[in-house]
């Protein structure tokens, strides 16, 4: 079992991008052979803090310009020297401008290349739908032998850094710009291919990733109001799928709802809803972008104008079950 975060922990809030360089700081004092590949961006990405960390470090990260498709190349040379390649820059050029790299150089080869950029989805806020990477676990997720990994806060993204350095293989973590709210203790360990049971429930299932866990807590908060027991599933590991946690969870309620700040065409919702029509079927709802890009704006008011709050999730379950009553 994970331990979750405090109360009064919950209430500090922590972008998943700032637990990067530290956490290869630490990574490299620990003797692993990191090292930080960025296109231009590291203040951003926090990879500059692992840069001017020390000496030592500064020879292991490697600034490419705004040449993202070259970074790609540079990291794998590095990982077939020996080192463990982190990729930098935002995720709308660390995936999509460098799908190909990805593709045919990383993956074809399975080298030992982590796809690691910041400011995913609509925590770019501002910065507009240019900049809102809303495709890319959808882009990393069809790859053959890449591993997803989508933490819900500071604390999940460190151990998903962690393991992405310690696990051999291409693997993509997906970290936002926006501070979120604390979910798990810090020091949390958590595993590829495994899914978190947060919140116990008989009613409904709600699986979620990222930083729509914390809506789908707030979600379980205004439902037990109104007697509805939901059950919070984090799917920290998108790819591969905690099968099992899900199936188990989805025979005991019955119905699911899934919620992710992406587009609901090849994201998690799908891998779900695909599990689900094999394995068990059931009342399945979906929360995600639908079919759009981004637009400008601060993060919070986005989630509602997405559709991607907890009054969202709500609906969604509240569909769910009536539905369900109906089968």
């Amino acid at each position: 079992m994970v331990t979750l975060a405090s109360k009064e922990a919950r209430e500090v809030k922590k972008a998943t991008r700032a637990a990067f360089g530290k956490t290869l700081i630490e990574l490299a004092s620990e003797g692993i052979p990191v090292v930080g590949v960025d296109a231009d961006l590291s203040s951003s990405t926090t990879l500059a803090a692992f840069a001017s960390s020390s000496p030592e470090n500064a020879k292991r990260f490697f600034n490419c310009g705004i040449a993202e498709q070259n970074m790609i190349g540079v990291a794998s040379g590095l990982a077939l020297t020996g080192n463990v390649a982190f990729t930098g820059s935002f995720a709308v050029f660390g995936t999509g401008r460098v799908y190909d790299q990805i593709r045919n150089t990383v993956c074809y080869s399975n080298l030992n290349v982590k796809i690691t950029p910041t400011h995913a989805g609509i925590s770019v806020g501002p910065d507009g739908g240019s900049h809102q990477m809303l495709e890319d676990i959808a882009l990393m997720r069809v790859l053959p032998g890449m591993r997803v990994l989508v933490p819900a806060d500071y604390a999940a993204a460190r151990s998903a850094i962690r393991l992405a350095a310690l696990t051999p293989g291409p693997i993509y973590v997906r970290m936002g710009r926006a501070n979120v709210p604390c979910v798990y203790e810090d020091g949390v360990d958590l595993e590829i291919g495994k899914a978190y049971k947060i919140r116990e429930g008989g009613d409904v299932t709600i699986v979620a990733c990222g930083v729509e866990i914390r809506e789908a807590l707030l979600a379980a908060d205004a439902l037990a109001e109104e007697g509805i027991e939901a059950e919070v599933i984090d799917a920290f590991s998108v790819k591969p799928l905690d099968s099992e946690t899900i199936l188990t969870s989805a025979a005991k309620t019955g119905c699911v709802v899934t919620a992710e700040e992406h587009e609901l065409i090849g994201g998690l919702g799908s891998a779900v809803c695909e599990l689900l029509a094999t394995d068990q079927p059931c009342i399945c709802e979906c929360v995600g972008v639908r079919d759009r890009f981004g637009k400008s704006g601060n993060f919070e008011e986005l989630l509602g104008y997405f559709g991607l709050d907890w009054k969202a999730i709500v609906e969604a379950v509240k569909k769910a079950l009536a539905r369900k009553g109906l089968c």
